[in-house]
């Protein structure tokens, strides 16, 4: 059974809750302000944007009406490829800024490694503006382990965090032990494979067994991991069956079975993605 969760019950990696909101497609600007601040206040505290998204204005104004304060909540979003020169990347930032109504961010990613990112030029400029306290960490999105080799060796601050597609048909067991190894948070977007993993069978027993959704089996799995999951939800229902599934403990016998799930099925695979993705 649930039990009643608090902000304060949520497991964080570093200072990054480990259950956020994430708004990939959501660009109805109201619809998207809405879910913003119905998660903040059912209790969330880390929300997911990008400036792909087309809708950091909407998260900004979920974020300013919602009954929370801005700096209890982790804010993050992306720079999309075609900003990723030095300039482009200070200039998009201050616009990202503005959209959101707020004049620092938790976390600022590299939105994928491709088109105009260059490791030297794109970070430095990601550095100069952690050196500057406008982002409080640095983050890539989309890299694989060369990728993430040479982005360490570009700047001297940290990389924090490498968000990518995961969930249990998409295990990641590479990039996985890469930021174990590298001390780098890993967190899955698309952590329900786009609702995929609601149909197996195996999700379906462990909901089963634990009288729970199979949503909330396949988040507890990723946080067994170690993994953040920003699962996209619009609807209030959704948005707190995620955050339930917190208060969810799978035993041993859980996790391995997901673990032997023998599906693979990438969901994100765009014609730019990195060649080793095939």
């Amino acid at each position: 059974m649930s039990q009643k969760l608090s902000p304060e019950s949520v497991p964080s990696a570093g200072e990054m809750p480990m259950l956020g909101l994430g708004t990939w497609q959501n660009e109805e600007y109201d619809q998207c302000a809405d879910s913003v601040q119905t998660a903040l206040e059912t209790g969330y505290r880390h929300i997911d944007t990008a400036q792909a998204y087309r809708n950091e204005d909407a998260v900004g104004e979920g974020i300013a009406a919602a009954d929370v304060d801005r700096e209890e909540v982790f804010l993050a979003t992306k720079v999309w490829t075609s900003k990723l020169s030095h300039e482009k990347v200070i200039e998009s930032t201050d616009d990202s800024l503005d959209k959101l109504g707020v004049d620092y961010l938790d976390l600022l990613y590299v939105h994928w490694p491709v088109n105009e990112y260059d490791p030297e030029e794109t970070l430095s400029a990601f550095e100069q503006l952690y050196n500057e306290n406008t982002i409080r960490a640095i983050g890539v999105s989309n890299f694989e382990p060369e990728h993430l080799d040479r982005a360490q060796d570009a700047i001297d601050a940290p990389i924090f965090a490498n968000q990518v597609e995961m969930h249990p048909f998409l295990q990641q067991e590479e990039l996985r032990t890469y930021a174990d190894e590298n001390d780098i948070e890993l967190v899955a977007y698309s952590p329900l494979a786009r609702g995929e993993v609601l149909n197996d069978p195996t999700i379906g027993d462990i909901a089963e067994k634990h009288g729970v959704s199979g949503a909330q089996v396949s988040l507890a799995w990723l946080r067994e991991k170690g993994v953040t999951a920003i699962p996209k939800a619009t609807s209030e229902a959704h948005i707190r069956d995620n955050w339930e599934s917190l208060a969810l403990e799978l035993d041993d016998e859980d996790v391995r079975k997901i673990d032997d799930i023998e599906t693979v099925d990438r969901q994100v695979h765009p014609d730019f993605a990195p060649d080793s993705w095939d």
